[in-house]
């Protein structure tokens, strides 16, 4: 049996009530996400709440974040691992399907670790599909979403498989979005990117792309993953 827990160093993650569980692609977007200058943050399918947790970390005291989520058990399980921490004032979780999802004010920073198995096949665990597949939220509703409730000087930081990169930028430029930041990660040394984080922004300028080497052997981590996510691994 899995662990039921993860232990970051301020903070601790319970996923067991949760399909999907602490993974590498969470940690990179709490970690590579900037929260600079942000007052409101909104965290697009919070799940466990991670994402929520590592961006309070490293965000003032007086920044909002909304942790939303739809899955009831995953809303329980991250409002609990909330209390739990440092910044249960900060954080509100609130569970709302995010097409229907409306918000008094914009937000400054939105990122998403958004369901990515588009078409491949499902497993007979409901929650765990809706966790996986882009059928409860597409891309194309996602970005409609973020379109309407960023900021004019926001950001939108997400997480995506890098094969489905070039579909997503083609359909945040139909909202106005476009992408300011992209960071292919490898997992391996001589591997291609198999996910990219790209932050989209409503300033059409060009791309910083950069590359993130994630192992340089099996369990052993590269000194710029190392660097990236130090503040929250107990053993960086």
């Amino acid at each position: 049996m899995s662990n039921p827990y993860f232990q970051f160093k301020q903070f601790t993650v319970w996923h067991d009530k949760c399909a999907m569980k602490v993974g590498t692609d969470g940690v990179l977007l709490g970690a590579w996400t900037s929260v600079q200058g942000a007052c409101r943050v909104l965290d697009v399918g919070t799940g466990t709440g991670l994402v929520a947790l590592m961006l309070a970390q490293r965000s003032p005291a007086d920044v909002k974040i909304v942790a939303l989520e739809v899955d009831t058990a995953a809303v329980e399980q991250a409002k609990e691992n909330v209390a739990r921490s440092f910044w249960k004032e900060q954080i509100e979780v609130v569970q709302a399907d995010f097409n229907q999802y409306h918000s008094s004010g914009k937000f400054d920073v939105i990122v998403s670790n958004p369901p990515y198995f588009v078409g491949s096949l499902k497993c007979p665990d409901v929650q765990r599909n809706a966790a996986r597949h882009a059928t409860s939220l597409t891309y194309e509703e996602l970005l409609k979403g973020v379109a309407g409730l960023l900021a004019e000087d926001g950001t939108f930081t997400v997480v995506i498989p890098a094969d489905v990169a070039d579909r997503v930028k083609g359909i945040a430029s139909m909202w106005n979005l476009y992408a300011a930041r992209q960071l292919n990660v490898i997992t391996k040394p001589g591997g291609v990117p198999k996910r990219v984080l790209i932050a989209f922004s409503f300033d059409h300028r060009e791309c910083v792309v950069e590359e993130l080497l994630t192992e340089i052997a099996r369990h052993k981590y590269s000194e710029e993953y190392i660097m990236l996510t130090r503040e929250y691994y107990l053993k960086m």
